[in-house]
């Protein structure tokens, strides 16, 4: 390995040890409705987002506070030691990308039918303790 592709691996390593990335994959509701809670939280410090999402009356904040939390423990196993409310994390990214779409027929008048598209939806979760 070249010194260039080792430095370079060893500066994203360092930027991989601070941040924490959590997933969830195939959630059931919309991405439209999910988004417009993911938006309330992005840039937020997590024990504020947190807040948010417990207090929130939208369906995907419970799904959130979840993916959120996981996002917390992910930190905090590749920091030990490392108390999460010292170290100032902020949700840095949060992405909402479609899901597969389940296709249903629903019955309309005049033998005809209508297509339902249940949608869902991927969401990515990304927790920094350094702001930008």
């Amino acid at each position: 390995m070249g010194a260039r592709k080792r430095n370079a691996a060893a500066e994203r390593k360092e930027t991989m040890s601070k941040i924490a990335i959590a997933r969830l994959n195939d959630c059931p509701t919309s991405p439209r409705k999910m988004r417009l809670v993911a938006d309330t939280i992005r840039g937020k410090e997590v024990v504020e987002a947190i807040n948010i999402l417990r207090f929130g009356e939208k369906e995907p904040t419970v799904r959130l506070e979840k993916l959120l939390r996981s996002a917390i423990a992910n930190w905090e196993a590749k920091n030990e030691g490392v108390r999460p409310e010292d170290a100032g994390l902020y949700v840095s990214e949060i992405k909402v990308d479609g899901g597969r779409m389940l296709k249903r027929i629903q019955p309309a008048p005049q033998g005809r039918a209508h297509r339902i598209r249940k949608r869902s939806n991927h969401v990515t979760i990304i927790v920094d303790s350094t702001k930008k």
